[in-house]
């Protein structure tokens, strides 16, 4: 039995080409199926078990290159997504966030993500945060120009707390667990001021087959952890 309830969950997306091209389709069939499945499983597992905070990392500062055909598909997708999903979590009181360097994404993705946000603003039940045109480095980049953009913050003057007021996450806990699919082990820049005390579970399972019964397997792994926080 799981005693042992992270607060807040965050994923990697990662192997969903490479779980379309295993089955002979069309490397977009991987993307599809996150979108239409998997992250609405994962997301009211979430809300069974009582996560309040859930997010995933979809996009990188770093996954243009992947090309004008692969973004456009990969960005028109997400938005039919979101608004397809966006309707009923508002309805069900679930937050959502955008994270990222929101300015360089397609208008209109961008105004649905904006809209939407705004939206469900004060719900309560869950926040679902889409990390999209994010990078660790960009993101504390970013950081430093909004808190040099304030003159009354003396430099001198600043801490770790006041700092994170001006992060992407500002009002979200950090994550206790990141979990990355599909076999490599690394964070690729995911969250580099927020993981200082994640537990990392890394798993050979692509994206697309993480499902409820991988999830169980990695909040059963959580719960066997041993947190100490540098005590």
């Amino acid at each position: 039995m799981i005693t042992a309830r992270p607060k807040h969950v965050a994923f990697i997306v990662d192997g969903n080409r490479r779980w379309a091209k295993a089955r002979g389709l069309p490397e977009v069939a991987g993307h599809k199926k996150v979108v239409d499945e998997i992250f609405g499983e994962l997301v009211e597992h979430c809300v069974k078990k009582g996560i309040p905070y859930i997010t995933f990392w979809v996009f990188s500062t770093e996954n243009w290159k992947r090309g004008e055909r692969f973004t456009h598909f990969f960005f028109n997708l997400l938005k039919k997504g979101i608004e397809k999903n966006a309707r009923e979590y508002a309805q069900k009181g679930y937050r959502m966030k955008a994270i990222g360097d929101l300015t360089k994404l397609p208008t209109d993705l961008r105004k649905t993500l904006e809209a939407w946000q705004e939206k469900t603003e004060s719900n309560t039940k869950i926040t679902v945060t889409i990390a999209i045109n994010y990078g660790g480095r960009d993101e504390i980049i970013r950081t430093i120009k909004r808190v040099l953009e304030f003159k009354s913050l003396r430099v001198l003057e600043l801490t770790k707390e006041k700092f994170e007021k001006y992060l992407d996450t500002a009002g979200m806990p950090d994550p206790d667990m990141i979990i990355r699919p599909g076999g490599e082990h690394r964070l690729s820049g995911f969250l580099l001021w927020q993981c200082e005390y994640s537990e990392l579970y890394f798993t050979d399972v692509l994206f697309p087959d993480f499902g409820v019964a991988e999830f169980e397997k990695a909040l059963e792994w959580f719960a066997g952890r041993e947190r100490r926080f540098g005590k």
